[in-house]
C-alpha cells in the first residue's frame, strides 16, 4: 500500500514513481545473493558460546541465568 504524505502528484508523477519502486523490488527479489543478505555462519553466533540450556521461566530462574553457574 503507497500513500502520498505531502504534495499532490498527477497520475503520471505517480505511475512514474510506481514503476520505479516495482523496478526496484523486482531487482531486489531477482538478487538473492546480494551481499548483506546471507545468513552469517555458524562459528560467530554468540549462542553457541553459552553452556547448557536458557533457564526455565519460574521464581528461581533468576538466579540460574547468571552465566558462571
Amino acid at each position: 500500500m503507497v500513500r502520498v504524505v505531502r504534495g499532490n502528484p498527477t497520475p503520471e508523477e505517480l505511475a512514474a514513481a510506481m514503476a520505479v519502486m516495482q523496478a526496484r523490488m523486482a531487482a531486489v527479489a531477482a538478487a538473492p545473493g546480494e551481499p548483506g543478505t546471507e545468513r552469517p555462519p555458524v562459528w560467530c553466533d554468540p549462542a553457541r558460546t553459552v553452556p547448557g540450556r536458557a533457564p526455565s521461566p519460574g521464581p528461581d530462574a533468576w538466579r540460574t541465568s547468571y552465566w558462571p553457574a
